[in-house]
């Protein structure tokens, strides 16, 4: 097994800052991503746009040029895979991370495909494949989806969309100018207040004229092939209903946290355990990087707060090895 300086485990934006860094500091490193480039941004919808403007999606001053303010899932695969390629990051494409392991100063990094060994780790996997589950019988129906792609499919279908945050909405408003005849489910007491500012009055309007069905203050009861019974503040309520689009959030890999020896918070909020000047976690020269930092909260970080995180680390592990030289 050759020796790595270090292994960053996630080759979404963070994880490619981070590459990008190391390559500047002359480290030895690769970056093992399970997906393609930028995994969670190619299953983002579709039509998707960011919240944030362009120049906060940069990394490494390099810039970001869109057609909007507000670019689109589209341009962000463009621009993080020309920095990729143009910078011949290395990179290992569609290869998983299964466990992490220290003994002494090395950690072994397994994969399902080889083995690694080296000095440091970054963990900046993000926190897009692990759905949170609204846990009611026929959840795992065929019809029922917990990721929303493309309008197209569910022209002409009784849509049930769960959730009110900016996916649920975005994917209410396509899916009914697409054709769908769409109901949203929202357990409280109105849309999300982090919907974005231009689209919340959008679905406000759609909701208020009739063109957007919304239960407010409900929760799905149970999911059968061709009907979804939601409770009610006035009582249970049946609806015929085609497909299911329950976009009620996502989390971190926990589990593979823990696996590999982080500690996390004891409250439900799951926080794992870092220091906030370098990163560092309770395992000696094992760090986080970007969403994963924030547990449960994962509207906390993101690419234009966190992409930080590079340099910080980077910083940290060059003054280990000045100091080891020392």
């Amino acid at each position: 097994m050759k020796h790595t300086d270090l292994i960053i485990i996630g080759g979404g934006p963070i994880g490619i800052a981070c590459g990008l860094e190391a390559k500047k500091k002359g480290l030895d490193y690769l970056i093992l991503e399970k997906g393609p480039i930028v995994n969670s941004l190619f299953n983002y919808p579709i039509n998707m746009q960011f919240f944030s403007s362009s120049e906060k999606l940069e990394i490494d001053n390099i810039p970001f040029i869109s057609k909007e303010a507000k670019p689109k899932r589209n341009e962000a695969l463009e621009y993080y895979r020309r920095i990729v390629t143009s910078n011949n990051l290395n990179i290992n494409l569609f290869e998983t991370v299964q466990d992490v392991t220290k003994a002494d100063t090395n950690f072994t990094i397994i994969t399902n495909k080889q083995k690694y060994v080296a000095t440091y780790v970054i963990v900046a996997t993000g926190f897009y494949d692990l759905p949170n589950t609204i846990d009611v019988p026929g959840e795992h129906l065929p019809k029922v989806s917990h990721y929303y792609k493309d309008p197209h499919f569910y022209a002409k279908q009784k849509v049930a969309v769960i959730g009110a945050s900016n996916s649920a909405v975005d994917a209410a408003l396509e899916c009914y100018r697409k054709g769908a005849e769409v109901t949203m489910i929202v357990r409280g007491p109105e849309i999300g207040r982090r919907v974005k500012y231009w689209v919340k009055p959008d679905i406000e309007n759609r909701i208020a004229e009739g063109s957007i069905k919304a239960f407010y203050n409900a929760l799905v009861n149970e999911i059968l092939d061709d009907a979804i019974v939601i409770d009610t503040p006035n009582g249970k309520v049946s609806i015929d209903n085609d497909y299911v689009l329950a976009l009620t959030g996502y989390k971190p890999n926990f589990e593979f946290l823990r696996k590999i020896g982080i500690e996390l918070s004891k409250d439900e909020k799951l926080y794992p355990q870092y220091d906030d000047n370098t990163m560092e976690t309770n395992i000696e020269n094992l760090y986080l990087a970007g969403v994963i930092c924030g547990g449960m909260d994962t509207h906390v970080w993101f690419i234009e707060n966190s992409r930080v995180h590079a340099t910080t680390i980077l910083a940290s592990i060059t003054e280990k090895q000045k100091q080891k030289l020392a």
